[in-house]
């Protein structure tokens, strides 16, 4: 996303520093994920809570401060594997479509930028994203059908075999792929507006972390339908709801109307901004301390 990598960085190298730099990211920015997911799931006709912070207020009272990382696991050990794969997939594209001076285009870089968000979408973010909403709406609904994340692994793959974890597949192709078409060039140009081009502050992460935050933010008013139906459709009850996604997508808009698919989006922009900001002020300071040719 308009970092400058290490000249002699090889592949596991990159793995490693994007592995790192998920976890912390993950560790700060989960409680608001939790709060996110909850406001998604619950009934418009009858809602639990009010807003974010009524939901955090009522889930440490009932399950005291961890409550908020419950179904957490999934996502902070996959944070590296998104990483890694959103990388991959961007930097291969990326890479191809370059011109003779290494320069690429807006359209190009939003074209390697979803590149990266399907990449990210198929190997990582869907089963993660499956696990922790089916944990979240297990302890949302009281079911206790689930003791941990590990548990609703087992239990889901022993039930409704491994395609039980890519529930909601195609809105989260959809969901990541958007997101990574805006981040990626947003994040560069916000950047480079804010150094002048510079190219002494390119790895700077106060400027990295800036821009990243702003292209976040910008992110997420352009996917939070997709962001909705993604969360209904990864819930305990979807499969006896929902006939697909579009159906998911009709119902919700039927029900609930259009302002329903952007529930949520005030703890999704805190949580995205601060993932990403987190991301890009870590990522430098990784390139700083870690670097291999392998």
């Amino acid at each position: 996303m308009g970092l400058k990598k290490n000249e002699n960085d090889g592949p596991i190298c990159t793995f490693v520093k994007g592995g790192l730099t998920g976890f912390i990211e993950a560790i700060i920015c989960y409680p608001t994920e939790f709060v996110k997911t909850q406001l998604q799931l619950q009934s418009k006709s009858n809602p639990e809570y009010t807003g974010m912070m009524d939901c955090a207020r009522k889930t440490v009272s009932q399950h005291g401060p961890t409550g908020l990382y419950r179904g957490a696991l999934p996502l902070i050990l996959g944070s590296s594997g998104k990483q890694a794969a959103r990388w991959t997939g961007y930097e291969t594209v990326a890479n191809a479509l370059k011109d003779d001076q290494g320069k690429l285009t807006i359209p190009k870089r939003m074209f390697a930028g979803a590149c990266g968000g399907v990449s990210e979408a198929i190997l990582a973010v869907t089963p993660i994203e499956t696990l922790k909403t089916r944990v979240t709406d297990d302890m949302r609904r009281g079911t206790g059908n689930y003791s941990g994340s590990f548990d609703a692994l087992v239990k889901i793959v022993k039930m409704e075999g491994p395609m039980g974890l890519y529930m909601g597949l195609v809105p989260t192709i959809a969901k990541q792929a958007t997101n990574q078409a805006v981040r990626f060039p947003v994040q560069f140009y916000v950047k480079q507006a804010m150094t002048g081009g510079d190219k002494s502050l390119e790895g700077h992460p106060l400027y990295n972390g800036a821009a990243g935050a702003i292209a976040g933010a910008v992110s997420v008013l352009c996917t939070m339908p997709q962001d909705t139906v993604k969360t209904r459709m990864q819930g305990e009850e979807a499969k006896k709801l929902y006939k697909g996604t579009m159906d998911c997508a009709m119902q919700i808009m039927k029900n609930e109307g259009p302002a329903f698919f952007y529930s949520g989006t005030w703890p999704r922009m805190i949580r995205v901004s601060l993932d990403v900001g987190i991301t890009f002020a870590i990522f430098p300071i990784m390139g700083k301390l870690i670097s291999f040719p392998y």
